[in-house]
């Protein structure tokens, strides 16, 4: 049975970022968001406490540890920026996971150890401007020259698309809609060919990087190939089942963080000489949130058990990413009603709250392609 417990090394993650968060993160998160600024440095420190390679293996240079301790660094970070969140959790659980999960030994040893560190970034590139939920349907090419591999085409809405040192490309290599017919191949920043595109401007997340990235005949030699050719798009749709455990625990991190910012300024505003949590029309808009926000992380915490003991994550995973991620949306939104004007301007957090909510809906699969998930695998049973 599933312990809701915090272990040891929970408890230990969640006080070292609330510690390094007060000094690295709440100070400058505010002007990060105006000026769309990616804080490269603070990823490489991250990197230095292990929160870069979280679930890599110490054999690897990582810090070994579950998806509990997992859950607890994205939601703690998100709570400090949801930003932060977002990009630790691309690097950890796309580039790192694909490559952990399907890298062979060499691949491994190449490039796992530079990840967990953050002496590399990664990025993975799934998506681009015609095919959002419809992957099978993607442009990007790989056709095969003797020992190389050539790609040409683009990727968008690619997070570290610009910054990342290496990325995890799908391309197809065989026919367009064929599940099979897409490969996985490991391409390093400064190989020939392979460039960082157009910069996004976006409502909310701005201070995770997200852009393009484009191939013009990029040369990759076929050793660079994660897995067997053909296998790239049922690999991505594994990751993904693990990656929405991600975006649960972003989205929990976002609601927890606007809860708590609720609760304390309803008890320091006052109106008609009260504090207006007293009023039955905050009370009760508090008693929902904090409601939702438990049943999220009931939802993620156990999709992390799950994961944990090496079983099917498709349907929990599913189920965590889309509830937590209504709910990081709902009660960011109570949020700003709760801090009325105030919660309208930039002076209080909720409103960036508010914008970086919205993107959890969206991203590693929308909220209608998880209850297309959840649906098909309701009615195998």
């Amino acid at each position: 049975m599933l312990n809701f417990t915090m272990n040891e090394n929970q408890r230990m993650i969640a006080d070292m970022i609330r510690d390094f968060g007060a000094k690295e993160i709440t100070p400058f998160r505010k002007e990060w968001d105006d000026q769309q600024h990616f804080p490269i440095e603070l990823f490489k420190k991250l990197g230095e406490l292990g929160l870069m390679g979280v679930l890599v293996p110490t054999e690897y240079g990582g810090s070994g540890f579950t998806y509990f301790e997992y859950v607890t660094a994205i939601a703690e970070l998100s709570k400090l920026d949801p930003s932060v969140g977002l990009s630790m959790a691309a690097h950890n659980s796309l580039c790192t996971g694909h490559i952990m999960q399907f890298g062979n030994e060499e691949q491994k040893k190449k490039y796992l150890p530079k990840l967990a560190t953050c002496e590399w970034l990664g990025a993975w590139g799934l998506t681009e401007p015609n095919t959002g939920s419809d992957a099978g349907n993607m442009r990007t090419v790989a056709k095969k020259e003797g020992e190389y591999y050539i790609i040409n085409g683009a990727k968008n809405f690619i997070t570290h698309g610009v910054s990342g040192d290496v990325a995890v490309v799908i391309a197809r290599t065989g026919e367009v809609g064929d599940s099979h017919g897409m490969t996985a191949f490991v391409v390093e920043k400064g190989t020939p060919g392979f460039r960082g595109g157009r910069k996004e401007d976006k409502l909310g997340m701005r201070a995770s990087e997200t852009a393009e990235m484009i191939f013009e005949d990029c040369k990759v030699h076929e050793s660079q190939i994660l897995g067997e050719v053909g296998e790239g798009f049922i690999q991505s749709m594994k990751i993904l089942d693990g990656g929405r455990i991600s975006i649960a625990a972003l989205s929990l991190g976002i609601a927890q963080g606007a809860l708590e910012a609720s609760i304390q300024y309803s008890q320091e505003r006052q109106q008609f000489n009260q504090p207006i949590s007293r009023f039955q029309g905050i009370s009760f808009k508090l008693a929902d949130m904090a409601t939702q926000v438990e049943a999220a992380s009931l939802l993620t915490f156990k999709a992390a058990d799950l994961k944990n003991r090496g079983e099917k994550v498709t349907l929990a995973g599913a189920q965590a990413k889309y509830y937590a991620s209504e709910v990081a949306v709902s009660v960011s939104n109570e949020a700003v009603q709760i801090f009325g004007g105030y919660g309208f301007t930039k002076d209080y957090p909720v409103e960036k709250y508010y914008r970086d909510s919205k993107l959890c809906t969206i991203g590693e699969g929308t909220s209608e392609i998880q209850k297309l998930v959840i649906s098909r695998e309701v009615l195998k049973k």
